[in-house]
């Protein structure tokens, strides 16, 4: 049977925590250079207003 993700067996199995741990320094990177940090801190106080805290 051939293996339709082109990596290893194990990768397909890889622990959620550690695909996490391997994303999240990029994504933080990504998210600081454009300038989504402010993005989603304007989301989270909005949300915040609407359930009134």
């Amino acid at each position: 049977m051939t293996q339709l993700t082109g990596g290893s067996p194990r990768a397909a199995r890889r622990h959620p925590l550690i695909a996490v741990a391997m994303v999240l320094p990029l994504a933080i990177t990504l998210a600081v250079v454009i300038g989504g940090v402010d993005a989603v801190v304007t989301q989270a106080s909005s949300v915040a207003g609407l359930l009134g805290r």
